[in-house]
């Protein structure tokens, strides 16, 4: 019995696959809409003096990243992609829950020394899972620069350590001292995603948006170290969640330049 597809399945395939491709692009670009909504409100409520709004909308925005992360992944399912948008979904999902370990909402369900303490945890894996879908990535789409790698690796490695040295190692707050030495390997990971994503972006450009995305998540970490270990600022939140949220969002979005480079391998 022939087991060969006819030429009116196959179209009809083809029609199904495309449809449901625009379909994901459709609801992604919807998705990102409400994730801008609702960090801008959860921002602006901050300046309101809501503390309610302000937590409801950024950490909204988080969840939103978390479902368009999971719609890529699923309009991705049968290319090459498929395995890099799922762990960017599972790293997106880690680093929601530490959105909310953060804002102190877990703290009665896992009780912790410091909510930090959750948040450090919970990005961290989420960072490692960011770096092994860089890595997945790298085989799929043949970037087999070592030398564009491990020194875009190092570079990163080298202003992590800078960073931690100049907001971190002179902390003055007495509460912060516990996570000073545990903030060093912290930020060198978060580094070694922006190391992995800018070795990738240096080989092939259509990976620039992910190794934006990375060092903005960097920013934002040493951002809000400045206000954990030294002192506080005016307009601090937005400070933060401004390069924070457009990192993730970036690092999620990626995928909308970086596909092309799988289609062509």
């Amino acid at each position: 019995m022939s087991t060969q597809t006819s030429p009116q399945a196959s179209a009809a395939e083809s029609v199904s696959d495309a449809s449901q491709k625009m379909a994901g692009t459709v609801a992604t670009s919807v998705l990102w809409l409400v994730w801008a909504a609702l960090l801008t409100g959860g921002l602006v409520a901050d300046n309101l003096g809501s503390s309610a709004g302000s937590s409801f909308g950024r950490l909204g925005s988080s969840v939103v990243l978390v479902v368009a992360g999971w719609v890529w992944a699923a309009s991705c399912h049968d290319t090459a992609a498929a395995g890099c948008t799922r762990l960017i979904a599972v790293g997106m999902c880690l680093g929601a829950l530490g959105d909310f370990f953060m804002a102190g909402r877990l703290q009665t369900l896992i009780p912790l020394p410091s909510p930090v303490l959750g948040g450090m945890t919970a990005f961290g894996l989420g960072h490692i899972v960011y770096i092994t879908a860089c890595v997945g990535a790298r085989r799929r789409v043949g970037l087999t620069s070592a030398k564009a790698m491990w020194g875009s690796i190092l570079v990163w490695q080298i202003i992590s350590v800078i960073g931690w040295a100049i907001v971190v190692l002179p902390a003055t707050k007495e509460s912060a001292q516990l996570l000073i030495w545990p903030a060093l390997p912290y930020s060198m990971l978060l580094a070694g995603t922006a190391g992995v994503a800018t070795g990738l972006a240096v080989q092939d450009r259509r990976f620039t948006l992910l190794a934006i995305g990375a060092g903005l998540f960097l920013l934002s970490d040493l951002i809000l170290a400045w206000g954990m270990f030294r002192d506080s600022f005016p307009h601090r939140t937005e400070a933060v969640w401004i390069p924070y949220g457009g990192g993730q969002m970036l690092i999620v979005y990626a995928i909308t330049t970086a596909r092309q480079a799988f289609t062509r391998n």
